[in-house]
């Protein structure tokens, strides 16, 4: 099956990430917190979504947490980037994070 080309249609933004032993739970909550704020604060961003890792397989190699940001086009991924929120938000980010895998795609439907 060939992979979705152009620019246009939906992208979903994945990010797995598992974090350091020392981040609190406190910290984890409010950064995921700053996660969900940027939908409000970045205009490209249209939803955010997060979970835990919740399967009984052992696939996940050690991510606990899942983020998926939407975006109407990959143009908008770009923006989200480049955006002075999204940039400082990185920093928060990544000083919590120990692993990450970041991918996006655009959601295609098997008939």
């Amino acid at each position: 099956m060939a992979a979705a080309a152009g620019s246009g249609g939906v992208v979903k933004h994945l990010v797995l990430a598992r974090f350091k032993e020392e981040a609190t739970p406190e910290a984890l909550d409010q950064l995921i917190r700053r996660y969900a704020g940027l939908v409000d604060a970045v205009p490209s961003m249209k939803a955010f979504h997060w979970g835990t890792n919740v399967t009984v397989l052992d696939t996940h190699e050690g991510f606990t947490h899942v983020f998926e940001s939407t975006f109407e086009n990959t143009e908008g991924v770009k923006e989200y980037i480049a955006h002075p929120s999204h940039v400082e938000f990185v920093d928060e980010f990544l000083a919590l994070a120990e692993k990450m895998l970041i991918m996006d795609y655009k959601p295609a439907a098997t008939n």
